[in-house]
């Protein structure tokens, strides 16, 4: 008796052990796995409709939407993977922060949807594929940018603002932290100078550490479900906190920089000329997207949330002459846009705004496709 419940209990320690081996093999064996396309798998274009934008949601119940890290599973829950059946089509892809991505709009109404229905409305094969993302990052962007060339656009329009180019922010963006080993490569690819690379963290990928990654990956297909019955994909609340325009103390620095500094120093401009100049098979159309100009309190000094006057002016300036410089298609759209068109942000549109920024994006297309027609019949 007491030799079988010896046998028993060795049995039992080697069950365990050999159990705890296999996980373990299995938590660090993820190291390898996670470097797999698995994201790419994906129900979306085919049991669902493609998402009209990327994955963004803060309130998954209310949005059928969620926030998640992992590209290929963003990417490939986006309508553009239709593409190779659009081959017909000229296909434009929209690239900047959420005011482009639409925050508070639904999916028809952002400047990509309206923009769809105008060239379809008029007989014009273009199509319209939204690529912003709630998040203020030139190398977010840029990150976008060298995904998106896996689609053959035939043409980027690229928004951004001041506040997207700060060197000293561009780590510190979520989506950025969270994809480490990409963001080192696109610094390699498109030879970043100002831009340090992120250290890696090995176990950072172990199956353990990566499980709400993975619970993510899971939930987006759950989701394509509501989204697939309802197209509603993110929560639009009928009220919300009004842009800031009036300002008591206005700001006098700019990320710590003072009027007397060269602004130009502390922008991230390479990201942008690398980014455009090593994807010269591509045509780039650079844009500054709108801004709210407060007519409030000390609004002579602080145009808005974000920007001093002083700091915002040289940036105008400054990118007036960079683009020149680069021979980069260049428009300035600052002040497009009335005060009262803003909603909960100084970038942020009203629907109404929205279609004052798409007849003036229209007329870009249009002036981009007939000095493209020139240009071929010059050849």
């Amino acid at each position: 008796m007491k030799n079988e419940n010896s046998y028993s209990s060795i049995s039992l320690k080697r069950i365990i052990i050999k159990t705890f081996i296999i996980l373990l093999i299995i938590n660090f064996g993820w190291i390898y796995i996670s470097k797999l396309p698995i994201g790419n798998l994906s129900l979306y274009n085919y049991v669902f409709n493609g998402r009209s934008r990327l994955p963004f949601g803060e309130n998954t119940r209310r949005s059928n939407n969620l926030s998640l890290y992992n590209l290929d599973a963003m990417f490939a829950s986006h309508e553009i993977s239709k593409k190779q059946k659009d081959a017909d089509y000229l296909h434009v892809v929209l690239i900047g922060d959420s005011s482009i991505w639409g925050f508070l709009q639904e999916p028809g109404n952002t400047l990509a949807g309206l923009l769809n229905k105008r060239f379809l409305e008029s007989g014009e094969k273009i199509i319209l594929h939204n690529f912003g993302y709630p998040s203020i990052s030139i190398l977010k962007d840029l990150m976008v940018v060298d995904r998106v060339l896996e689609y053959d656009p035939d043409l980027i329009i690229w928004f951004t603002t001041l506040e997207a180019l700060p060197i000293k922010k561009q780590l510190e963006i979520p989506i950025i932290k969270n994809n480490p080993l990409t963001v080192n490569l696109i610094i390699e690819k498109y030879e970043l100078s100002e831009i340090n690379k992120i250290e890696g963290d090995l176990f950072e990928n172990t199956l353990w550490n990566q499980r709400r990654n993975i619970y993510d990956m899971l939930n987006l297909q759950l989701l394509g479900i509501l989204w697939n019955a309802t197209g509603i994909d993110q929560e639009y609340s009928e009220t919300y906190n009004s842009a800031r325009r009036d300002f008591p103390e206005p700001l006098e620095q700019y990320y710590a920089i003072n009027q007397d500094d060269s602004l130009k120093e502390f922008l991230a401009l390479e990201i942008i000329k690398n980014g455009i100049e090593i994807n010269n098979e591509i045509d780039f159309i650079l844009i500054n997207e709108p801004i709210l100009i407060s007519e409030g309190i000390n609004s002579s000094v602080q145009y808005n949330y974000y920007y001093p006057r002083w700091a915002y002016d040289q940036y105008r300036s400054i990118m007036k002459e960079f683009t020149q410089k680069n021979d980069i298609k260049y428009y300035d759209l600052w002040n497009l846009i009335p005060e009262n068109e803003f909603t909960n942000s100084a970038i942020h549109l009203s629907e109404y705004a929205e279609r004052i920024l798409t007849d003036e994006i229209a007329l870009v297309v249009e002036n981009y496709i007939g000095q493209k027609a020139n240009n071929d019949n010059k050849k």
